[in-house]
């Protein structure tokens, strides 16, 4: 099963060029013009290596089919998705960096030099040694999450509909916005997807399948102060700012990001705005339980009421939204999904492993919509900073798992 690697990483730096990072601000869908570019780009790149029903829908979503090659009935129609935008804390348009048959040696990202990847502080780079690794130049991301997950993608529907030998049934491909601010799949429907069970590609290590997410939410807290001209403030001023800070300040360390790992969650600030009348403090809240979200949920309510009670002349209102639930209280009800995920991996030559994700993915909401939809790796590492990187060989790897994915449904299923 020789894939082609040249198309595949020719694709990857196409698309890691265009800067496509999401907009949380925003309330147009997909929330930046440059998703739009990628999606027009996979519409017309879709039509071109002959997929079925290619359409680009007014919501930003890229879907095509690639029809089945089995005469077998019964066999489920499966999704393959990945998200085109990218994190929202650094720009996008990477100058995407071929290292070939890399030696171990640190890699100094040459447009900042205090960015440098080395196989001590990076485990899985060390895995790499010998493999193509691709980075950006140090200050942007790559943006392999996950357009590592689409050039997968693509590359598998290309190898898929130029080898019609291969037994398979019938797959939908789905290339949507703004994962990155939980808005992916929002306006999506089911039934315009047209599948029966899906995969995203949007995990990391080398033959890892995930099942188990992180549960999360949304907070907002909104302070209404007290304005006044700072020359006569004395007394009559409440500073909307300060008291964000103290809010802020008082948030428990011990639930923070930078203090908990494994199966803890945590509760984040993540943005500061306003001025000295208003102020908003947003946060994001996860853990793999609905209880302990509830109890995040109960520290931040805790800390706003203390802040009102020192200061009562202010306004502190909080309120919440669901962002994804853990896909794991559903997967769990039928395995197969995750199980022939595992054995595909096996067939790829790999090692499987699960582990708890601290994230979420698509998968996570469509899997409480009704769509199990368990997460595959694509090979991306040092998301979310300029460090990101990807080895070629492991999208290869992870294109290889696919089509042993296609493969074993099409076996396990009909008559």
């Amino acid at each position: 099963m020789t894939l082609d690697t040249a198309d595949l990483l020719d694709r990857f730096c196409r698309y890691v060029r265009i800067d496509t990072r999401s907009d949380g601000h925003s309330d147009t869908t997909p929330s930046t013009p440059g998703q739009w570019d990628l999606l027009r780009q996979l519409e017309r790149e879709l039509r071109e290596v002959g997929a079925s029903d290619v359409v680009l829908t007014p919501q930003g979503y890229v879907l095509a089919t690639v029809p089945a090659t089995t005469a077998k009935p019964g066999v489920p129609t499966l999704a393959w998705l990945a998200h085109v935008d990218t994190a929202t804390e650094l720009p996008g348009g990477a100058k995407p960096i071929v290292h070939r048959a890399y030696d171990g040696q640190p890699i100094v990202l040459p447009d900042d030099p205090t960015q440098v990847l080395t196989v001590e502080s990076i485990p899985h780079l060390r895995e790499a040694i010998g493999e193509d690794i691709i980075t950006a130049s140090g200050n942007t991301l790559l943006g392999a999450d996950d357009k590592a997950g689409i050039a997968t993608v693509m590359a598998t529907v290309r190898h898929l509909l130029r080898h019609p030998e291969i037994p398979h049934g019938r797959i939908r491909v789905c290339f949507n916005p703004d994962e990155e601010i939980g808005h992916g799949l929002r306006t999506l429907e089911l039934a315009q997807l047209g599948a029966d069970f899906g995969y995203t590609l949007d995990a990391e290590a080398r033959g890892e399948v995930d099942y188990e997410s992180f549960s999360a939410d949304a907070a907002c807290v909104e302070i209404r102060g007290v304005a006044s001209h700072p020359g006569w403030a004395k007394d009559v001023m409440v500073n909307a700012l300060r008291l964000a800070g103290r809010f802020v300040a008082a948030l428990p360390m011990e639930v923070s990001p930078e203090r908990t790992a494994g199966r803890d969650g945590f509760v984040h600030p993540n943005e500061i705005s306003g001025n000295s009348e208003r102020a908003t403090v947003r946060m994001i809240l996860r853990d793999f339980e609905l209880a302990g979200l509830a109890a995040k949920r109960a520290i931040v309510e805790r800390v706003a009421a203390e802040i009102r009670a020192a200061e009562p002349r202010a306004r502190v209102e909080v309120t919440f939204r669901e962002q994804y639930r853990n896909m794991r209280y559903w997967l769990e009800k039928d395995m197969r999904p995750v199980e022939y995920a595992l054995e595909a991996v096996r067939r790829a030559g790999l090692s499987p492993i699960s582990s708890a994700i601290r994230g979420g993915t698509d998968g996570s909401q469509l899997t409480a919509r009704g769509l199990p939809t368990p997460n595959i790796f694509c090979g991306m590492h040092e998301v979310h900073s300029q460090r990101e990187w990807v080895s070629l060989q492991d999208m290869a790897r992870a294109a290889h798992v696919l089509i042993h994915l296609a493969q074993i449904w099409e076996e396990r299923s009909g008559a």
